[in-house]
């Protein structure tokens, strides 16, 4: 059954720059791995401040397996490090 990951973010202007090239690699890296459908990254219109990134995955045994990579782990940490929190995840199901 496919599933849907819901991430979001707050990001200051100040650090999207940093944010914007590591959230094209994660979904570059995503893109190559078993069972990932799509995604997407919507920045909110009246908070830009506000992301919300929209993964689809063809199981949640797809999904943790990317979840736990080394490969994301990597890129995630980089994320956090300038968010200054851990990004938390929603995993929903059709």
């Amino acid at each position: 059954m496919a599933i849907k990951i819901i991430i979001k973010r707050t990001v200051s202007e100040d650090k999207e720059k940093y944010l914007t090239p590591l959230l094209k690699q994660l979904r570059a890296l995503a893109n190559n791995q078993p069972g990932y459908i799509s995604g997407e990254t919507l920045k909110r219109v009246d908070n830009p401040s506000d992301y919300l990134v929209i993964s689809t995955w063809q199981s949640v045994e797809d999904w943790n397996r990317w979840f736990l990579s080394n490969e994301r782990i990597g890129v995630q940490n980089k994320i956090d490090i300038i968010l200054g929190k851990k990004t938390e995840y929603e995993v929903y199901s059709y």
